[in-house]
């Protein structure tokens, strides 16, 4: 894991020594902190995070409650409706068949169905088994460092979780449509050209083609959102194939690109399937699957759904809410012009940082990448992890993300305002100077 705590480093106090000896014995060995020195928090709002000390941290990395921490709106709805009923879909309940209304109607007319689970790498799940049910395929296309679950079968087509972590035989990977390190200016024609080997590939083996599934702004990647449009012509490829496309909006999604609800808008396509997850609930664990409905036939016919937690009123609650705030607060433009000021001012630190190489991004998602010199584009994982820390140091919290880990990931919830964005950019100004 980027950007991840080793045990023995870090400059932790006696009591944080001792938390960290006890997850190790009572959690196991697979969790992970963040930053060296990792962070004790005890409480959120808005924008903000708390440690025990009572330190302020500016929050512009967790997507999960992306309309602020402990967003009143979503309390009071949470509070509200676990007072009242929480139960699951084998029962009638309006407010089930309310919020999915609300919800499909933020999509294109095509995707009209919607099926729900807890969390993204669940949604995921669901999306696949319903297309290899469609397509009678099992092969699936990712791009190399995509991150798409932690269930078998999404671990088997997320290989940024690592070499340990096996990808399936009927997986194949492709390169990322990184515009900044194209050796031409045809990105598009390029990612088609890759998922048409891939294509050919899995046919070769015997295998048929089922699933493309792509992050729509290829966050794991490097956060890559440009050139608007170039997913267009993949798209077409799996289709001709037979196969279906899956857009994985669980980072893109919830207005965050400040130009439509939904990153796959951006590249003026409709998907097969569309699943959501962290954002949805604001913090409350819960996920979807929205689609064509003639996808769904035959998994419906052969193949009973049901997640007892998945679609519960609770969670409805929490998830209309949000999506009623973004609505009411306006908050897909605010995405739109903060993101664009937020970008402007670190692309303005680039100009006295030779090592800043690219500044991207749509919305409140940004990514910003490190290089050795600009000549090479080589990447500089090291500087991009110091520049993180020294931020956390000074109370900004980000990370890294990319196949080299060399880019920060830039995703502050939807309520950022620009007050905070100069902050941010003021902070960041910090690091480059003290990590030079």
């Amino acid at each position: 894991m980027p950007n991840a705590f080793v045990a023995g480093q870090g400059n932790l106090s006696e009591h944080e020594e001792a938390m960290v000896a006890r997850r190790a014995n009572v959690l196991g060995p697979a969790y992970r902190l963040m930053y060296e020195t990792p962070l004790h928090l005890v409480r959120g709002e808005g924008v903000w995070l708390y440690d025990q000390a009572g330190r302020a941290y500016l929050d512009a990395y967790n997507n999960v409650t992306s309309l602020g921490h402990c967003h009143p709106r979503i309390v009071a709805a949470i509070r509200e409706q676990v007072g009242i009923l929480a139960t699951n879909t084998r029962y009638m309940h309006d407010l089930i068949l309310d919020y999915a209304e609300q919800l499909v109607a933020t999509f294109p007319n095509e995707l009209s169905q919607v099926m729900f689970a807890c969390t993204g790498s669940e949604a995921n799940d669901l999306a696949v088994r319903i297309a290899k049910a469609y397509t009678g395929g099992t092969g699936i296309i990712v791009t190399e460092n995509a991150y798409h679950g932690i269930t078998e079968t999404v671990a088997a087509f997320s290989p940024s979780l690592g070499p340990a972590v096996d990808l399936g035989a009927h997986v194949r990977t492709i390169a990322a449509p990184a515009a900044y390190h194209a050796s031409d200016s045809d990105v598009a024609a390029t990612f088609k050209r890759n998922v048409e080997a891939a294509i050919a590939d899995l046919k070769r083996h015997g295998i048929k083609p089922a699933v493309l599934i792509a992050d729509t702004l290829f966050s794991s990647d490097g956060v890559l959102p440009e050139p608007k449009g170039f997913l267009a012509g993949a798209v077409e490829a799996i289709h001709a194939a037979g196969g279906l496309f899956i857009a994985d909006e669980v980072q893109p999604g919830f207005a965050r690109t400040g130009e439509a609800m939904w990153g796959f808008q951006r590249h003026g396509i409709v998907p097969d399937l569309a699943t959501l997850g962290k954002p949805m609930g604001n913090g409350h664990p819960v996920s979807a699957v929205v689609m064509r409905p003639e996808v769904c036939d035959e998994f419906g016919r052969m193949a009973r759904y049901f997640n007892t937690f998945g679609g519960n009123a609770v969670s409805c609650a929490a998830a209309m809410a949000v999506l009623r705030t973004i609505e009411e607060e306006r908050l897909m433009a605010n995405c739109q012009s903060v993101g664009a000021y937020l970008a402007e001012g670190i692309r303005a630190l680039a100009g006295d940082c030779e090592a800043l190489g690219d500044v991207r991004g749509a919305g409140l998602f940004i990514g910003a990448e490190f290089v050795t010199d600009r000549a090479s584009k080589a990447p500089d994982r090291v500087r991009a992890g110091k520049v993180v820390n020294a931020m956390r140091d000074r109370g900004v919290l980000i990370s890294v993300t990319g196949r080299f880990h060399n880019s920060l990931k830039i995703r502050p919830p939807l309520i950022f305002t620009k007050d905070h964005a100069d902050h941010f950019v003021a902070v960041m100004k910090e690091a480059l100077a003290a990590t030079a």
